[in-house]
């Protein structure tokens, strides 16, 4: 059924679950595959941020984050002024943000959604990384359904980008995560827009109310600018959208939800939303990828870096390192570039590949390959491997420019092992097997034989990839699992 609200045309309700009772095999099924949002209740029962961060009256308790966080800076939106596609943000205190919301706070008048309070703007905290600056505060814990991230488990292990020419240990682009808290007054919001990396997210409201306006990636095409060769997209769709810009804008069929305190809503790849604080909200927010969504984030690099070469093509002549420039400019603007991506992708390549060989070791029963936990490596490692492909196909080679991984080395790497042994005790208590969590550093032993140390180009991580299937049939009595998948993707 649609209808019409404010303008726009609604169409069914997101499904609301009851988290408790769902595993994490159907949300794959149901939601991640099928890349579908998602509202969930129950998973918020034990989080101590529900209790300290949470008044008796239901209100966000200021004065516990003015107490023992003021002095944290952090990012703040004016939700009142518009700058370029997204709203101004400045840099303060959250002793400052706290005193800026308590002065401004609505008054009595529940008629009006929108602070105008004394004509200040409203503030809307966005994009704190509360984890890494207090890692000792156990806020919450990260629902298990949620807990395959690639992402963020990476960054608390390596650093995305790091240029020789501008690294420093401490810059935000290097070594942040994508772990959020936000905090606003009724009536501040965020502007329509896809999340980072086109990323799968999940959003807890730790106390308030939000209002979430969705639109699938098949109609993503509607909201953006015709006159601007579709470069950038509606700022608020509640607005009086020109129809000479966007002359398909009143075709798009929304979804809309109202998000509950102690719920958790799955934000899917690609989706659009814009989002509206209906009372003083406070919410917890991951932005993450893993195997499922791993060709999104390819497919947006690629793109934004043929929008950024496009921009400077006329400097190319005079340029002595011009797809170096292109490189950096995309690193600047997204976060992290090719080779960032290919050495992420070429480190969990080899994560996976010594986890089945762990796994392998650690199972005497010879149908070892049949449990969810191989398959599900076996999986990523097709997903990564059809990406290779694909980087390949696109002339893409790491190695050119210097970048590349070394086998040898990146075993002996204590970070990654560290990674690896994350990544294992979450895959055990995904799959429920944890009984083969014995010491993975043995595994790390694993022997590539003739193949040599370095990978430095798509190619030659297809190689690996096929390689080590190979050496996983030579120990196994089974036909080779890992070998068919390949060959039927």
């Amino acid at each position: 059924m649609i209808e019409k609200n404010m303008g726009i045309k609604i169409g069914e309700a997101i499904e609301k679950v009851n988290g408790k009772e769902l595993s994490y095999r159907v949300f794959v099924e149901k939601y991640m595959a099928k890349n579908q949002p998602v509202v969930l209740t129950g998973l918020m029962d034990d989080w101590r941020a529900c209790k300290d961060w949470v008044a008796d009256s239901g209100q966000p308790n200021l004065q516990f984050f003015f107490t023992h966080f003021g002095k944290s800076k952090v990012q703040v939106a004016d939700c009142d002024t518009r700058e370029f596609t997204d709203q101004k943000r400045v840099e303060i205190s959250v002793s400052e943000f706290v005193k800026h919301w308590l002065k401004n706070s609505i008054q009595q008048n529940r008629d009006t959604e929108i602070n105008e309070a004394n004509g200040n703007s409203v503030l809307y905290l966005k994009d704190w990384h509360f984890v890494k600056e207090y890692p000792e505060y156990l806020a919450y814990r990260t629902p298990l359904i949620f807990c395959d991230d690639w992402l963020n488990m990476y960054l608390d292990n390596y650093r995305l980008h790091k240029d020789p020419d501008s690294y420093k240990k401490d810059n935000d682009i290097s070594c942040s995560d994508y772990r959020f808290v936000y905090m606003g007054a009724k009536g501040s919001w965020t502007p329509l827009h896809a999340d980072v990396f086109r990323s799968y997210s999940w959003s807890a409201n730790v106390c308030g109310k939000k209002k979430w306006l969705f639109l699938s990636p098949s109609q993503c095409h509607l909201v953006f600018d015709r006159q601007a060769n579709l470069k950038s997209s509606v700022y608020n769709i509640f607005d009086d959208v020109s129809e000479t810009n966007f002359p398909d804008f009143k075709k798009a069929i929304w979804l809309e939800c109202t998000q509950e305190q102690n719920e958790i809503i799955f934000v899917p790849s690609g989706w659009y939303h814009q989002v509206h604080n209906l009372e003083d909200t406070i919410s917890i927010n991951h932005n993450w990828f893993n195997s499922y969504n791993l060709s999104w984030v390819w497919d947006l690099l690629l793109k934004d870096y043929n929008e950024a070469k496009e921009y400077i093509e006329d400097i190319r002549d005079i340029c002595d390192d011009f797809e170096g420039l292109c490189q950096r400019n995309l690193a600047a603007n997204t976060g992290m570039n090719f080779y960032d991506f290919f050495i992420f992708i070429s480190r969990f390549t080899l994560l996976n590949v010594v986890i089945l060989f762990h796994l392998l070791g650690d199972y005497e029963n010879p149908i070892w390959s049949s449990s969810t936990l191989a398959k599900h490596l076996a999986l990523n490692l097709v997903s990564i491997r059809k990406i290779a492909l694909k980087m390949k196909t696109g002339g893409i080679a790491a190695g050119n420019c210097g970048f590349f991984v070394d086998l040898r080395e990146t075993l002996d790497d204590a970070e990654f092992l560290k990674l690896c042994t994350g990544l294992c005790r979450i895959y055990g208590m995904i799959h429920e097997e944890e009984k083969w969590s014995s010491e993975i550093k043995k595994a790390l032993t694993v022997d590539f034989g003739d193949y040599g140390s370095l990978i430095s180009s798509p190619e030659e991580l297809v190689k690996f990839i096929d390689y080590a299937s190979g050496k996983l049939s030579g120990n196994c009595s089974e036909e080779n699992f890992l070998l068919s998948r390949l060959e039927d993707a």
